[in-house]
């Protein structure tokens, strides 16, 4: 049996609603490979995701083999969450991201992941699952440092005291001073 020596082991990550209706997917095919994607076009994609939203509805399972591919999945409110590797991938490893997925789901969403607050909060849930999983790549799988990098202000954006000019310093002190000289005079009548 060849073992699998890529890191490029997530097909497709999946959020289906309990009527099977796509409620977010990202299919992913490794940027290097010869082999074509098994659902390039999205009425196959349409296809696999109704056919594993009836084989896995009923089931009361969190593993399946479906269409040649693993499929370890999740059921949350009105969503099913699923990740689908291929064949010879670890099971143990595909499950920790759907658990990851819905942990940091959980965390982000307080306690609220169904269909229409992940529609609400559709940018947020793309990019916690853009740190989770990048090309078909498992970044992370730690709900709080995911949670933590989609929600956390880059560097830049906050200003630095000590950058400002001895100038604008002052003139921003002297905006404090006017501002709260002005709010006492309205207090005292003027």
């Amino acid at each position: 049996m060849p073992t699998n020596l890529s890191l490029f082991s997530v097909t497709a990550v999946l959020i289906l609603a309990s009527d099977g209706s796509r409620v977010l997917a990202k299919y992913y095919n490794p940027p290097h490979s010869t082999t074509k994607s098994p659902y390039p076009t999205a009425k196959e994609q349409k296809v696999f995701e109704k056919g594993l939203h009836a084989k896995t509805v009923k089931s009361g399972g969190d593993v399946i083999l479906y269409d040649n591919h693993v499929v370890v999945y999740k059921a949350e409110s009105d969503v099913i969450m699923y990740v689908v590797g291929g064949l010879d991938e670890n099971e143990l490893m595909l499950f920790n991201v759907v658990l990851a997925l819905r942990d940091t789901l959980l965390l982000m969403l307080r306690n609220a992941v169904d269909k229409r607050t992940i529609a609400e909060h559709y940018d947020m849930v793309s990019l916690a699952l853009e740190e989770m999983v990048d090309d078909g790549v498992i970044l992370e799988t730690d709900p709080q440092l995911i949670l933590q990098r989609v929600t956390k202000l880059p560097q830049s954006d906050i200003p630095n005291i000590k950058d400002i000019d001895l100038s604008e310093k002052g003139l921003l002190n002297a905006w404090e001073f006017g501002k709260k000289h002005f709010a006492e005079k309205l207090r005292q009548g003027l």
